[in-house]
């Protein structure tokens, strides 16, 4: 059987990361496209995006 490609082609692997999600997101509540885009400032700044 073949293996399936992530979806959007690409997988991010948290192993290793010691960071909560407050560390990520703050305290403060933020909308869902927000948390988005700071998900993957963190993803780009680890490099912890693989194609």
């Amino acid at each position: 059987m073949p293996v399936k490609k992530p979806f959007g082609g690409y997988a991010i692997c948290f192993k290793g990361c010691t960071e909560t999600a407050e560390d990520i997101f703050g305290t403060s509540k933020i909308p869902p496209s927000e948390m988005t885009k700071k998900i993957w400032a963190y993803v780009k700044s680890k490099g912890i995006a693989g194609k």
